[in-house]
């Protein structure tokens, strides 16, 4: 998938969990706009083993550090896309964000669930595509959904951008526009 579906899905999960989270605890408006950027970081995350990434133009000199990590990585869906991937995903970041936390005072816990949303929808957006998922890496077996490789799409092209990333858009506007009490009883109520 490309990075602009990765960061719609990403966003499309983010807001699945918040209109079917019972209690959404409050939070100031820096941590609001940083939990978004993380959930869009996070999106886009998995791709660090691939230096064409839309991740690596989020950053200055990014495309200088790909060269380097990308080889380290051992190439695009290694690691970073299976499930000792995602696991180290989650504590290393959260351990960044909890070191964090004694500079920036804003809710990490917040802000690194919104990473790991968009970390999951990533791995989950891939699982269709041809090229399926190396889950039990370093295991050279790869999944996807349907099992059949032939049933599977190619990302970029005519299903992704006109299907997928046009579907995602209007689900996410449907549950918006549906949910807009919630969202803005919240910004209003929960936001400080």
């Amino acid at each position: 998938m490309t990075g602009k579906t990765h960061d719609l899905a990403a966003f499309t999960a983010l807001t699945l969990v918040f209109i079917y989270t019972k209690d959404v605890p409050q939070m100031s408006v820096p941590t609001l706009v940083t939990a978004l950027g993380a959930n869009f970081i996070g999106g886009l995350f998995p791709d660090i083993d691939q230096p064409t990434s839309d991740f690596w133009d989020n950053f200055r000199l990014g495309h200088f550090v790909a060269k380097v990590a990308v080889p380290v990585l051992g190439g695009h869906r290694h690691i970073s896309h299976s499930l000792i991937g995602l696991v180290l995903i989650t504590f290393g970041s959260a351990k960044l964000l909890d070191l964090l936390s004694n500079i920036i005072l804003i809710d990490m816990q917040i802000v690194w669930l919104c990473f790991m949303i968009g970390v999951v929808s990533h791995l989950i957006t891939d699982l269709p595509t041809k090229a399926g998922l190396p889950l039990l890496w370093p295991i050279k077996w790869y999944f996807g959904i349907p099992p059949f490789k032939f049933l599977r799409i190619t990302g970029g092209k005519f299903i992704e951008n006109f299907i997928i990333f046009p579907g995602l858009l209007f689900y996410t506007g449907v549950l918006l526009y549906q949910h807009q009490d919630k969202i803005l009883y919240f910004l209003h109520n929960n936001v400080k």
